[in-house]
């Protein structure tokens, strides 16, 4: 792209005791393939009790202008309560062009900004995502594990949403939006569930702009390394998706004129992804009822479902196995509790699947909406163990 051309971009960074991961992503994003004087990074130290305040003080005096430290004195409201902070300060100031949303961990290749910035070259784009790739350095087998659904349940499906004009979540440490479209959406970040980079995909295609996901466009992130870690991040994934259903549920199956969200087989796969849980108990109750009812029809029944399940695992990653597994994942989730037990968990998970493991922390979702327990954003904690790009 011409840097003529680029958008000024300011990269909002929420930040809570990040000083392990922090130091290195800043001085990369100031080494990327942009012009200097069109990005600046600024980042919303939410209360931090580490060293992150006296990190962000040494950036700021090292990237004069370029690095802007914002501090907010009471955190602990949660991740869109720290980006509305910065944003306000963003808007109240007509420097950024565009806002690009982040996370402290994730760092970006060279030339990932500049093609994501390229499409909003295009009035109708309101807003761009990229491709957030596991690079934990050294990788361990929960990041394996991980990796590949990136690439399938991820890299595939945006693909496949480009395809159909609807994109169902911008990458939350990877979204760039235009000046344009966060003034249409109020200046802020929905606060009212724990799924706000879903809120502001859904309503910026609500309000006419389309969303883009650029494949080439990768950017680095550390993700969980235990079963422990994934299950605190997915639950949380899982509630976000749960609330967003409830609000944006007349969306699905409705065409419109002006966006896509209507279309039948992007309802098909936001559903299939949330009922995944229900699916599997079904197909447990309906094998053993057949099997009362007429064993020799469940028995080449089963070994139908089988084969299917082992064909769709393959090539997208499906969830897969019967209610008996989500048991036998929250079974491993406890056992991860016990240090002494640890090391028999990527044995236990590869025999159970990593896909009834997300389906279990997809049903804990239903069960803590059910209770009605806290919505709190808990944080995933990070380390630092981003490979170099």
């Amino acid at each position: 792209a011409d840097p003529a051309c680029l958008p000024r971009i300011a990269v909002l960074v929420p930040a809570w005791n990040e000083a392990p991961v922090l130091a290195f992503s800043i001085d990369r994003m100031m080494s990327l393939a942009y012009p200097a004087q069109r990005l600046r990074v600024v980042v919303v130290d939410d209360a931090s009790t580490d060293g992150t305040p006296e990190l962000l003080q040494a950036k700021s005096e090292r990237y004069p202008g370029r690095v802007v430290a914002l501090r907010r004195e009471q955190g602990g409201q949660g991740k869109a309560h720290t980006l509305n902070h910065g944003l306000r300060a963003l808007l109240d100031d007509d420097w950024a062009q565009a806002v690009l949303i982040t996370d402290a961990d994730v760092v970006f290749r060279p030339d990932a900004v500049a093609r994501m910035a390229r499409h909003l070259a295009d009035p109708s784009v309101g807003a761009v995502t990229a491709f957030i790739k596991e690079s934990s350095e050294p990788p361990n087998w929960m990041s394996r594990y991980i990796g590949y659904e990136y690439a399938t349940a991820q890299l595939a499906a945006r693909r496949a949403q480009n395809v159909v004009g609807a994109q169902a979540c911008l990458a939350g440490g990877a979204q760039l939006l235009s000046r344009e479209n966060l003034d249409a959406l109020g200046g802020r970040i929905d606060t009212t569930t724990l799924a706000e980079d879903t809120v502001t995909t859904l309503l910026t295609q609500v309000r006419g702009r389309r969303v883009v996901f650029d494949p080439n466009a990768v950017c680095l992130a550390e993700e969980p390394a235990s079963v422990v870690g994934l299950w605190k991040q997915r639950l949380r994934w899982s509630r976000g998706n749960l609330q967003v259903t409830r609000r944006f549920h007349s969306l699905f199956f409705r065409p419109h004129r002006g966006h896509h969200l209507g279309n039948p087989w992007f309802g098909l796969q936001w559903y299939a992804t949330l009922l995944l849980p229900a699916f599997m108990v079904l197909v447990s109750v309906a094998l053993v009822l057949m099997w009362v009812f007429e064993a020799d029809a469940s028995r080449l029944l089963f070994m139908a479902y089988w084969a299917v399940c082992a064909f769709a695992f393959v090539f997208t990653t499906s969830f897969v196995w019967t209610s008996l597994c989500m048991v036998a994942a929250w079974v491993v989730y406890r056992v991860d509790h016990v240090v002494a037990l640890r090391r028999f968990v990527p044995v236990l998970v590869a025999i159970v699947g990593f896909g009834p493991l997300l389906c279990a922390m997809t049903f804990a979702a239903y069960v803590a909406e059910v209770r009605g327990a806290a919505a709190t954003w808990d944080k995933t904690e990070k380390t630092g163990k981003v490979a170099n790009a």
